[in-house]
């Protein structure tokens, strides 16, 4: 039976306050008053769609033993429009190159989308197990309601068949070209249309009869659904599909608004998981739609397997993991929605060797360092005399991947002089558990939160940006743990 045997997830440490959006905006849209209520995820300055899928995926493969052999990339915020976005997180994450990858985009359906197209994939015996992660960053206008209900966050599963966790049953997908949004080549936002319309034209006509032709594919009964997964945040849309479809009403899940917002393309298998960590248990049958320029539904089941599956994080250990953000003028500044005086320190070329980063890829990209076969000694970077003074064997390194290893800060600066759009700019040395050292820059930290010995692990984040070419360098940095 071919179904999800892993998963695992990644939102933003940052909840930006929506009474910090309103209280910008009253003074010319009181209504926004209304609206301030909860909090929406925020991206970090050096987070994006790619970053949070490598975290998402990291989740989903810590989680598992299981290799996969394909990666699909669902996001409508993809940094690269020519360069395989899947491919950078492919390496970020160690898995080969032996690996189909694919970008799906341009639609909020896209994660729904590959999901359908992995369960195929493996049904047809193309792929033994493919890794579907959605992510997605958006940026909006200030003061527009997509500042409010938006959200950053990503999702991953991995598709197999054998020892599943949720059995896939049926679905079906529409096509139809309703354009509830669009964002044309070129346009740095969407332009949205009226949200009744959509509710009564969009979801109402397109959304039902998806839902009962992948039922009837499944061979399950609307009023057998335990759980129905449909992201929106229009007033009784959901209720209202729900009702049409007969799908009882006490079956819709929480969209998540409170706590993060609608992450996107990403969004349907946030709420996924959220639901498995959470209230899934053995005989549920799972409803999951997602919409955009038609529908698609998945009829899925879940396994007695859940219950014993360790998540490693999962979306509700990020969601626990917060730290709230009331600063408004950051989320602008991250988001690049205002002009900011950066200073002389920041005016440097920052073009990157595209020779270098493809012959060091599995060091820049994958954190792949070296282990001295003679001694054990690991080391980042990988050289051709071993560091230990013991040692100093010749050529005796093996690759040895430094992204799940820990350790501790051994010294460290906080430094305001150096150009960094979060001063200030956090960075030490790093002594991992294994003996190797590494110099490094520290983010997702406040001034005074970190000290010597302090707790690390690594992350993919962004590590500069060529604005003059539009080209993103990434590598590693720690957090603490």
């Amino acid at each position: 039976m071919v179904g999800i045997v892993s998963f695992g997830g990644y939102v933003p440490k940052l909840r930006l306050q929506r009474s910090a959006i309103a209280e910008a905006h009253t003074w010319a849209n009181p209504g926004a008053a209304g609206q301030g209520k909860g909090e929406r995820s925020m991206c970090n300055w050096d987070e994006d769609s790619v970053t949070m899928a490598v975290e998402a995926v990291r989740d989903c493969i810590n989680s598992s033993d299981v290799n996969a052999d394909a990666l699909f990339f669902a996001s409508t915020t993809l940094p690269f429009l020519d360069r395989q976005n899947a491919g950078i997180v492919s390496t970020a994450v160690s898995l080969g190159e032996d690996i189909s990858v694919l970008d799906i985009t341009a639609s909020q359906r896209a994660g729904t989308s590959a999901l359908l197209q992995a369960f195929a994939g493996v049904a047809s015996e193309q792929q033994e197990s493919i890794i579907v992660v959605g992510s997605d960053h958006r940026r909006t206008r200030a003061s527009g309601s997509q500042e409010m209900t938006f959200g950053d966050g990503a999702a991953a599963v991995q598709v197999g068949s054998e020892n599943t966790l949720v059995d896939f049953l049926g679905g079906h997908s529409r096509t139809v070209d309703f354009v509830d949004h669009f964002k044309g080549a070129g346009e740095e936002f969407d332009y949205n249309w009226e949200e009744r319309w959509i509710r009564d034209e969009g979801y109402q006509n397109i959304v039902p009869p998806t839902i009962k032709q992948a039922l009837d594919k499944a061979g399950v009964a609307a009023g057998d659904v335990n759980h129905f997964v449909m992201p929106s945040t229009i007033g009784r849309a959901v209720a209202g599909v729900a009702r049409t479809s007969q799908i009882p009403a006490e079956a819709i899940r929480d969209n998540l608004h409170g706590v993060c917002g609608d992450t996107g393309a990403a969004h349907p298998l946030v709420m996924l998981l959220h639901l498995l960590e959470t209230d899934a248990k053995a005989g549920d049958i799972i409803l999951m739609v997602g919409f955009g320029q038609g529908a698609d539904a998945l009829v899925l089941k879940v396994n007695d397997a859940l219950a014993s599956f360790n998540v490693s994080t999962g979306i509700v250990g990020c969601l626990a993991g917060r730290r709230e953000e009331n600063n408004y003028q950051k989320f602008l500044a991250f988001n690049d929605l205002v002009t900011l005086e950066k200073g002389m320190r920041a005016e440097k070329d920052s073009k990157t060797a595209l020779t270098v980063l493809y012959r060091k890829r599995d060091m820049l990209t994958g954190l792949t360092g070296g282990k001295c076969t003679q001694c054990g000694t690991a080391q980042f970077p990988r050289q051709d005399i071993c560091v230990n003074p013991q040692c100093h064997a010749s050529h005796s390194q093996e690759p040895y991947s430094f992204v799940e290893e820990q350790g501790q800060i051994q010294s460290w600066s906080a430094d305001y002089l150096t150009y960094t759009p979060s001063p200030p700019s956090h960075y030490g040395m790093l002594t991992f558990d294994n003996g190797g050292r590494f110099m490094t820059d520290i983010t997702d930290v406040a001034v005074g939160e970190i000290d010597v010995g302090t707790r690390l692990r690594m992350v993919f984040r962004i590590k500069e940006l060529d604005r003059n070419r539009g080209f993103i360098r990434y590598f590693w940095k720690g957090v603490p743990v």
